[in-house]
């Protein structure tokens, strides 16, 4: 187990030991679950509207509603447009307008929240995929990722206003329409607001568990391409210059770049070439995915493929390759570390453990965005319960953690707000 894991077990296994006889602040409380079924509805009008990354219609819809409900709940809002995205091979031809609210109070802490409302689902799926609740769960499509993130904070600024909660200086709310499309046209906006802000809560989900996450990993491609010379693959193959060969030569001298004490990973898992049997292929391309742990090993990634393909099996080929960093890893920190431990002080309020990893598995996200220019805290990971993002029919969140999400994301708010928690 390496030390700052350990060193987060420990912290949160005392503060849980601490936190086990005091009692939840009942005033809270009981704001919060008075929004636990308005929160099923809000999720409920979501997931009805249809709204994939490339599908503007769906995402001017949805994202004319969110506003709407951010506005009634004394926000200033404006839909943000994104005319210069970072382009990769998958970047929209429009990407759908942010949402961003900010609620200006009258006491110190500035707090970003973010979430994300679009999907991976083609327009037409709801209707063999509505919203539906079973076995205390609730199903539908984006729900789990990341519709409940949405609603989460609306019931969380609903249950502050009930109370009067004003004690903040500001409280953001950043809605971005283009997350499964890594953020093309959104990242900048991020990352700015992420800068101006003494604390970041994410509310993408927090998994199967009760569970914060301090660290995402980051996301890359690699995209290959080589140019060779069409010829007669039966009457005149040496004339040719076989891109496929030369592309299968580059792909295998590439195949052991993952370094897992570098915290790389690199994997081809796309490949062409040609397109008639009996014709020498003139290009061919591959693709890897590759993730980091830290921003740097972006720069180690590209150099070891620039030097490595300098190697070539085939005369007279060209081969070239660019890259596409798709999302930077989130880094875990001091800051992060310690606001994390006493998120888990807070649900041992509720008599609930809280666990923190600092080690990503695998998946990236926006809040990765939002640390790259400030030392603040940084933390995914407080939506619900849940599981089966992505996969149509098997996409939920559990009912049973409405309640002690809520509690924890005002708690949270609050505290920072009024100094109470380290940041």
């Amino acid at each position: 187990m390496r030390l700052t894991t350990l060193v987060v077990f420990l912290c949160g296994l005392w503060s849980i030991v601490c936190t086990a006889r005091t009692q939840p602040d009942q005033s809270v409380m009981d704001a919060i679950e008075a929004e636990r079924e308005p929160l099923v509805e809000t999720m409920r009008e979501l997931v009805d509207i249809e709204s994939g990354s490339r599908d503007p219609e769906g995402l001017g819809e949805i994202a004319a509603v969110i506003a709407e409900r951010l506005r009634a709940l004394g926000g200033e809002v404006e839909l943000v447009s994104h005319d210069d995205p970072y382009v990769m091979v998958d970047t929209p031809p429009e990407i759908g307008r942010s949402v961003v609210a900010r609620f200006r109070g009258r006491g110190s802490g500035r707090i970003l929240l973010l979430a994300h409302m679009d999907t991976v689902y083609l327009r037409g799926q709801l209707a063999d995929q509505p919203f539906r609740i079973s076995d205390g769960r609730a199903y539908g499509l984006g729900i789990a990722d990341d519709k409940h993130g949405i609603a989460l904070i609306l019931h969380t600024l609903a249950a502050l206003r009930t109370l009067d909660f004003d004690d903040y200086e500001l409280i953001t709310v950043l809605i971005n329409a283009d997350e499964e499309v890594s953020s093309a046209g959104s990242r900048g906006l991020i990352t700015a607001l992420g800068a101006e802000h003494d604390a970041v809560f994410s509310c993408e989900g927090g998994g199967a568990s009760d569970r914060l996450a301090l660290t995402t990993a980051g996301i890359g491609a690699v995209l290959l391409e080589v140019t060779g010379r069409a010829s007669h693959a039966g009457s005149a193959p040496e004339q040719g210059r076989n891109a496929l060969y030369e592309l299968a030569h580059q792909v295998l001298q590439m195949r052991d770049l993952s370094d897992e004490t570098a915290g790389i990973k690199l994997n081809w898992t796309i490949a062409s070439a040609g397109a008639t049997r009996n014709v020498i292929p003139a290009a061919a391309r591959a693709t890897a995915d590759f993730r980091v742990l830290r921003v740097a090993a972006y720069d180690e990634v590209e150099r070891q493929v620039r030097a490595r393909i300098r190697n070539q099996l085939i005369p007279d080929t060209t081969v070239s390759v660019s890259f596409e960093r798709r999302r930077p890893p989130l880094e875990a920190n001091s800051a992060s570390r310690a606001l994390a431990a006493h998120a888990q002080e807070v649900y041992g309020e509720l008599g609930r453990p809280l666990g923190v990893t600092d080690q990503a598995a695998g998946g990236g996200t926006d809040a990765a965005f939002a640390a790259l220019e400030t030392d603040a805290p940084v933390i995914e990971g407080f939506g619900l319960i849940g599981f089966g993002a992505h996969s149509d029919a098997r996409e939920y969140v559990e009912l049973d953690s409405i309640v002690p999400r809520l509690y924890l994301l005002a708690r949270m708010i609050m505290d920072v707000a009024q100094g109470r928690a380290p940041i």
